[in-house]
């Protein structure tokens, strides 16, 4: 295996395609470009990879109900997905379906013979309980009242032939690989889930289903009568996606291993137990970590269409613009707890932190520098320090002297870098509001509006230092606001010096609001 130079590899979780996308799958997709896009800010090459898992009995039973065969119904689902994605505004990004028989069948064939090979396969009849849901078969001890605690129902009793993976044998090593933080698990209480299960006893586990019964799935190899279970074919397209198992593995020997699985807390099992003991098993190398993301819930509950609480994503990106929510999930939920989503709450953030916070404050910079200086404006060689009021907000940092661009580079963003390598991305994106709310009350200090008329050259150092503090909250921003960060780029007009920093601004104004304030009449938006 070639060391990776720099390369990064990122996955979140490939989704069921039995159904259109919900602000869950959108949630987990912006996380996951705002990571790529900072990873490829600071020079690295990533790939970032998402998809569609579309086997199984789930998928089956979907396409049967809408009348379909499985392959247009996944088909269908499949292209909401990619429509969705492109809607939000995701960067450069593979995306892997598990129906595509010369992307994915290739890898997960030769990861099944690895595996084999290592002795790791052998033949049972398996009996017990399954939900379809979750599509993974349960222990009684799983159930609450009986049913599956996750989708409120019974699981079915099946009895079958099936092809079962040694997990068992691969206990103690996966236990000992957690706990010394080989594979890490982000955020880090999440790792005491995952070894409470294998304390418990890692049993060996079905990996396949009897053709009979599961028509549609990759075929085992060299058995007609039994196709892959839906879980050991979807975790394989983790490296189908960069190649493995075809001619061409180029990207695989460049990117693999994984350097983040973003995936969701309900599936933290399956790939921080099952999908390493199978890399293990095959000889393969072990992801460096794995990214656990809350749910989004709405109002306090999981969204229902009987309860009437369900975000459909593409009306809000539709009506408020792909920038403004993406803000909101990336801003105004943590990534490792569970965050609620309402219109009202959505509302309330894009007024106050958009409207009235970012664009107003842009907009009013910008016309100063065009209305006072013809936008044209040069480092001056005044004192122009942040003053008392400002230095309230640094609040550790309080010093009898400090100039805007002394904050950006040794305050914010150092907080900010940090809080992104430890994937605490809203944290990151306060610290460039933190600095906007500073730069506000710099125009509060100085009052550019009147200095004007007295002192026209401290005036355009207060407007320099004022765009140059924008400037670093458009570049702090462009992983979570990536046009937005670039329209105000463009209208900023820096100039770049031979140390990469701004050294003078050719200014033009906004044409339009950067977010027009949403009218609202009892906490609802206007249509």
């Amino acid at each position: 295996m070639t060391e990776k130079n720099g390369n990064f590899y990122l996955s979140t979780a490939i989704h069921y395609a039995n159904a259109a996308p919900h602000v869950g799958h959108a949630y987990e997709a912006v996380l996951g470009d705002i990571i790529a896009r900072y990873e490829r800010s600071r020079g690295r090459d990533v790939f970032f990879v998402s998809g569609t898992d579309e086997h199984g009995e789930k998928n089956i039973r979907a396409a049967a109900k809408a009348g379909l065969s499985p392959e247009e119904f996944v088909g269908k689902n499949s292209a909401f997905f990619r429509d969705l994605y492109r809607e939000l505004g995701l960067g450069e990004h593979a995306f892997i379906r598990t129906s595509d028989k010369e992307m994915h069948w290739p890898g997960a064939a030769l990861l099944w013979k690895k595996i084999e090979a290592a002795g790791d396969l052998y033949k049972g009849v398996y009996k017990g309980l399954y939900c379809v849901g979750c599509e993974s078969f349960k222990l009684p001890k799983e159930l609450k009242d009986g049913k599956c605690p996750d989708h409120n129902t019974y699981p079915e009793s099946i009895q079958e032939e099936n092809y079962f993976f040694r997990l068992s044998r691969h206990r103690d090593k996966m236990k000992a690989l957690l706990e010394t933080g080989e594979i890490a698990i982000i955020p880090a209480f999440r790792k005491a889930e995952v070894l409470s299960f294998l304390e418990e006893g890692a049993e060996d586990i079905s990996f396949s289903r009897y053709k009979g019964e599961i028509p549609w799935g990759v075929p085992v190899p060299n058995d007609d009568e039994h196709v892959m279970y839906v879980w050991c074919d979807a975790l394989a397209s983790y490296i189908s996606a960069l190649g493995f198992g075809r001619e061409n593995e180029k990207k695989f020997e460049a990117f693999w291993p994984a350097d983040i699985h973003l995936i969701g807390k309900d599936i933290l099992r399956f790939h921080a137990v099952i999908w390493p003991a199978m890399l293990l098993s095959a000889g393969l190398p072990l992801p460096r970590s794995i990214m656990v993301h809350g749910m989004v819930l709405s109002g306090g509950h999981k969204m229902s269409k009987t309860i009437g609480n369900v975000i459909d994503p593409r009306e809000y990106i539709a009506r408020y613009g792909k920038d403004a929510f993406r803000y909101y999930l990336g801003r105004e939920i943590s990534p490792f707890e569970d965050g609620d989503f309402t219109g009202e709450k959505f509302i309330r953030a894009y007024n106050a932190n958009l409207a009235n916070g970012l664009g107003n404050f842009a907009a009013r910079v910008i016309a100063m520098a065009e209305k006072y200086f013809g936008g044209k404006i040069g480092q001056s060689s005044e004192d122009v320090p942040l003053l008392s009021t400002t230095q309230t907000v640094l609040e550790n940092h309080k010093t009898e002297w400090y100039s805007i661009p002394y904050v950006v580079e040794h305050i914010t963003a150092p907080h900010y870098h940090g809080y992104f390598e430890n994937r605490e991305m809203h944290k990151a994106f306060d610290e460039a509001w933190s600095l906007l709310s500073l730069l506000d009350g710099y125009i509060t200090d100085y009052e550019p509006f009147k200095l004007i008329k007295t002192n026209p050259e401290k005036t355009q150092a207060v407007i320099w230092n004022l765009l140059y503090g924008l400037f670093y909250v458009a570049d702090f921003i462009a992983p979570l606001m990536p046009d937005t960060a670039e329209t105000l780029k463009e209208h900023i007009g820096a100039k770049i010096g031979t140390d990469g920093v701004p050294e003078s601004f050719e200014a033009r104004p906004l044409s339009a609001p950067l977010f027009a304030r949403i009218e609202t009449k009892e906490g609802r938006a206007e249509k």
